[in-house]
């Protein structure tokens, strides 16, 4: 089974997904209206929408498809951007906060109807749980729940009280949470592979263990140097998220990549309390732990982050440590899969939207809110070089912040501080 060098651990996702197409390397030099760098959602939805429309891409990822975030991320939809309406409204005023959150339901709506009309079976599941790990949330909470409904035009939000949230969980860990019925959950890399082979049929290039050395300027195009041939293009999309490395300055100033890990325990036969509604679950932790229950009934848990590019040898005990805390009667639970990945956070966790060059736009921090806005923001990025859209600008607008410390001080420096606050989550 296929090892990705640069994520540790062998997914279940990896595990399910069946058939895995094998794209080529690419050989020799190509030119292109458009090249995209990164073969995640971002990356494979702008060749897709693109090709669609007759322009010619040519699209090249590092290692194969999936093996990024796309393709071992916790599955979850969520809904809006990543701070709460009322958090958007004050930052940026009601009108540009319902624009936000419009564009995060559009995302949501989009991801949905491409799937179905592809005929991609992402297993979909309905249902999110939003739970408080502290208490003195409540009034909080409902009156987010409120400004969700009548302010937002969001109906499907409802506040759970400690007893509802206990039986929906099947953990008494949990003080209060919201119920979300207009969202869900997916096997991600099911929907990877679908949209590849979309791209593909559309008529984009597309190649795997294709990485990006360098990119420069010329006579009014882009040319970007592999180890094997040399792309020039017109416009290109860099969408590479968490894995920008050293290609690309600007983006990464902005945009820095955290370790993130997940485990996959036996189906849950006979623990039918442990979420008995299916539904994804994320809590209040500055640290998150996320979970759900898969189509055959796993517990799929996700919680422990580094914040450095090392991984750490044994990932399912620590993930197995943390589900006992929640759920006591799991604590020798068999854990059958265990990996990891990065994940590309900004520095306030708004999406990074530039042109860091003449004619070549970064599309990139979703800071774990990915699976639809990243999505989406691969088509919008298209329908701008279409000349169809301009709602990507929404993303450009946003004032994202450099991550302190220049390029040798950035990550000590982000180390020191989202270790502060994860020490929060303990008291």
């Amino acid at each position: 089974m296929w090892q990705s060098p640069i994520a540790p651990g062998l997914s279940w996702y990896q595990a399910s997904v069946g058939e895995r197409p094998e794209y080529p390397a690419m050989d020799g030099s190509r030119k292109a209206d458009v090249a995209i760098i990164g073969g995640g959602y971002t990356g494979l939805q702008a060749a897709y929408t693109l090709a669609k429309a007759g322009v010619s891409v040519v699209l090249i990822e590092g290692g194969r498809f999936g093996d990024g975030a796309s393709g071992r991320n916790g599955g979850q939809f969520g809904t809006g951007q990543r701070a709460y309406p009322e958090e958007m409204q004050a930052e940026f005023g009601f009108e540009r906060a319902k624009a936000l959150f419009d564009m995060a339901e559009h995302a949501k709506a989009y991801v949905l109807d491409f799937a179905r009309n592809h005929q991609i079976d992402m297993e979909f599941m309905p249902g999110q749980l939003n739970v408080e790990h502290k208490r003195g949330t409540e009034n909080h909470v409902r009156k987010s729940v409120e400004i969700f409904t009548e302010r937002f035009g969001y109906p499907h939000m409802s506040f759970m009280d400690k007893a509802e949230t206990a039986d929906r969980l099947g953990s008494t860990r949990y003080y209060c949470g919201t119920r979300d019925v207009g969202t869900g959950h997916i096997h991600p890399l099911k929907l990877l592979v679908g949209l590849a082979r979309a791209a593909k049929d559309a008529g984009a290039s597309l190649f795997e263990m294709t990485k990006a050395q360098s990119i420069r300027q010329s006579g009014g195009k882009t040319m970007i140097e592999t180890p094997n041939g040399t792309i020039t293009a017109d416009k290109v999309l860099i969408a590479t998220n968490a894995y920008i490395g050293n290609l690309e300055p600007v983006t990464a100033a902005h945009v820095m990549p955290i370790r993130s890990f997940i485990g996959a325990t036996v189906p849950l036969d006979q623990f039918p309390k442990v979420i008995p509604g299916s539904e994804a679950v994320a809590d209040s932790r500055f640290v998150v732990r996320y979970f759900r229950k898969t189509r055959d009934g796993r517990l799929l848990f996700g919680g422990r982050e580094a914040y450095t590019a090392d991984s750490p040898r044994d990932i399912s005990s620590h993930i197995r440590r943390q589900i006992a805390e929640l759920y006591p009667a799991l604590k020798d639970i068999e854990m059958t899969h265990a990996w990891g990945g990065s994940v590309g956070i900004t520095m306030n966790r708004q999406p990074y939207a530039r042109e860091v060059m003449p004619g070549v736009i970064s599309v990139a921090g979703f800071s774990g809110h990915g699976v639809m806005l990243s999505n989406y923001c691969g088509t919008l990025f298209a329908k701008s070089v279409l000349g169809e859209s301009s709602e990507l600008d929404l993303f450009k607008d946003l004032k994202i912040p450099r991550f302190p410390g220049g390029q040798w001080l950035r990550s000590p420096l982000l180390v020191l501080a989202l270790s502060w606050y994860a020490l929060r989550d303990r008291f």
